[in-house]
This record gives C-alpha cells, structure tokens and sequence, in this order.
C-alpha cells in the first residue's frame, strides 16, 4: 500500500467532507433546522480548513517553487484556482446559510446543487495541484528552505492542529491512516486529537455520525 503526502491526505479529507455535505443536503427532512444547523457547522469548519490550506500555499509554498525556477505560469495557475475554489466556496456557504432561514427540502436541493459545482472546480484544482505540483515538491523534501517553508504551513494553534488532526481521520480510510501514523508518531496522533482535537469530535464529528445511522 503507497503512503500517501500529508497533501494528499488532506486532499482526501476535503473530497470527503464535500461529497458527504451534498449527500446529506440531499437527505435533509424537510423543516428540520436542527439537521440544517449541523450541516452548516461541519461545511464551516470544512471552509476553514481548505482555506487555510491554500493560503498557507500562496503564501508559502508557491514563492518557494518560483524561488526554485518553477514556471511562473503554472504558479499563477495554482492562484487562479484557488481564487475559483473561493468564489465557489462563498457560493456554497450563502446557499447553506440561506438554508436556516428556511430549512425546506427544496433549498436544500439548492443548497445541494451549489456544494456540487463547488466540488467540480474543487476537484478540477486538486487533480491538477496533484499531478502537475506535488512531483515538483517532492524533488525538494529534503531541502531546510522547505522543510521550514513546510513547518510554517501547519495550523499555529495547538487546538486547530488537533482539530485538523481529527478531521483528517474523521471517515478516512486506511491508506490515509497508515499514511498519516508513518508521518506523525502515533502517540502525537492520539495526544493530539484526545486532548486538542475536542472541538471538531464535539462539534462537527456528530454530523457524519448521523447520516451513517
């Protein structure tokens, strides 16, 4: 079994968490602001993640490729998306919000609607992020420019971190588990998500726990 970046695994948890987001708009009852409610806190969380994904890049990740003679067009590429997956996010965001004010299972077909355009364009930036960026990354692994470009990449709050641990096992499979332990000792793993990562077990895990019943 490959082990999979730590890029990827959080590619992973992304797909995921829009595919399941959509699947359960599809499901809402109708007049069930509860269920509404849960939905928009875990696709909250989900934003909050992805974007800090692909601000730490821009600001981070990107500059050092160019550092390194990367084409400056596909950089710019990488932007370009990121600016699109933004745009669809915030699209995304309005219908879910828009849903509270009237929890009807035809806003929530809206609602649904908008998480899958947002999944075409999220899709469409991590194939091509994947295919075309991470080879270029991994020639540069070793590299301390990197490793400390890297480290600054990483949630800076112990609790987001655990959060973020949490969410990337939260209905992963075990090629992202076993690549997850041969990246962070196991011991980390589960200090980190018991102790840091209640937030998301609390507040978001609940959501997907419910629509697996």
């Amino acid at each position: 079994m490959a082990t999979m970046s730590m890029n990827k695994i959080i590619h992973a948890a992304v797909r995921r968490d829009v595919t399941r987001t959509e699947q359960a708009l599809r499901g809402l009852p109708d007049g069930d602001g509860e269920r509404a409610r849960q939905v928009q806190r875990a696709w909250q969380h989900l934003v909050k993640e992805l974007t800090h994904h692909h601000e730490a890049e821009d600001s981070l990740a990107w500059p050092f490729l160019l550092s390194r003679g990367v084409d400056p067009d596909l950089m710019a590429t990488m932007e370009g998306e990121h600016g699109a997956m933004r745009d669809a996010l915030a699209a995304a965001s309005r219908a879910i919000d828009g849903l509270l004010v009237d929890p009807t299972t035809s806003r929530a077909r809206e609602a649904a609607d908008e998480v899958a355009r947002a999944r075409t364009v999220i899709d469409a930036h991590l194939r091509h992020e994947e295919d075309d960026v991470e080879p270029l990354i991994a020639a540069y692994e070793d590299d301390p420019e990197w490793k400390a470009a890297a480290k600054g990449m990483r949630p800076a709050r112990l609790t987001d971190a655990g959060d973020a641990l949490a969410w990337m096992q939260d209905g992963a499979g075990e090629q992202e588990r076993a690549s997850l332990r041969a990246t962070i000792p196991a011991p980390v793993i589960a200090m980190m998500t018991t102790v840091f990562g209640r937030r998301y077990r609390r507040e978001v895990a609940p959501t997907w726990r419910v629509a697996s019943r």
